[in-house]
């Protein structure tokens, strides 16, 4: 843990990671109690956190977990409400879980369409606001870091996904608009937007190599991005290293969007 620069360390912070039981959350909640702070993983999958836990307690860090549906409004203010009963403060919110169903627009049901929104848009509004009136309430600010896409900056993309696509752009402006609102409060919002990244989600697409191999073509830097790459950025905008950012989208992508 002492490799951490020391601008880049969140010391005594309370963070909550949703989706932190696999891929880009999970890596993330390593990332932070790597980096000191007191993590708290918020998944569905009880089996997946346990694992998750695990392994942060084997590299010396301090983590736990609670199971919440961040698609109800009830089960993530109960999260919130736990955590800052446990903790006492909530430092920092990665709003990371997110949901993709990959369908052509005309083939795409309204309910499948709600269900991506639910999750991707709507639960990432109930977890900010939530996290942030206990911020405000407390007194000491915070930092949010939603977790958005490269699809959310762009209409393109290498199959059709539209409502993946329209929740993350909802991400990114909404991540602006909430850190105007919120920052004479002291809490920084923030987002990520990675390109393509191996884990659970995007399982399908590297199934095939190659789409793989596409992937690694149409990105300048000529390699596939890892949840270690997206958790090292998620962690830099946490932290005190990036006080006077706010308000931004910050693209994890390897030059795609640069083209």
């Amino acid at each position: 843990m002492s490799d951490v620069p020391l601008r880049m360390r969140v010391d005594g912070a309370v963070a909550v990671v949703t989706g932190g039981a696999r891929g880009i959350g999970r890596a993330t909640a390593l990332s932070l109690a790597d980096a000191g702070a007191r993590v708290v993983i918020a998944d569905l999958d009880v089996a997946a956190s346990g694992e998750a836990v695990a392994e942060v307690v084997e590299r010396g860090g301090e983590i736990w977990a609670h199971q919440a549906d961040i698609a109800r409004e009830d089960s993530v203010d109960a999260l919130f409400d736990e955590v800052a009963r446990r903790e006492g403060h909530i430092d920092i919110l990665v709003n990371n879980a997110g949901i993709a169903i990959r369908r052509p627009a005309v083939d795409l049901t309204l309910a499948d369409w709600d269900k991506v929104v639910a999750v991707n848009m709507t639960g990432v509004f109930l977890c900010a606001r939530a996290a942030a009136r206990h911020m405000i309430a407390a007194g000491r600010g915070g930092a949010i870091v939603n977790v958005a896409s490269i699809m959310g900056l762009s209409g393109g993309g290498l199959y059709p996904n539209i409502s993946y696509q329209t929740s993350k752009g909802a991400v990114v402006n909404m991540t602006r608009a909430l850190a105007i609102e919120w920052a004479p409060h002291g809490i920084r919002v923030n987002a990520v937007a990675p390109t393509y990244v191996r884990t659970q989600l995007t399982a399908p697409l590297f199934e095939n190599p190659e789409m793989a191999a596409r992937i690694e073509a149409m990105t300048p830097l000529k390699r596939l991005a890892t949840p270690a790459d997206v958790a090292a950025a998620i962690c830099f905008l946490a932290s005190p290293a990036a006080a006077m950012i706010t308000g931004h989208a910050l693209p994890i992508d390897g030059g795609f969007l640069a083209q």
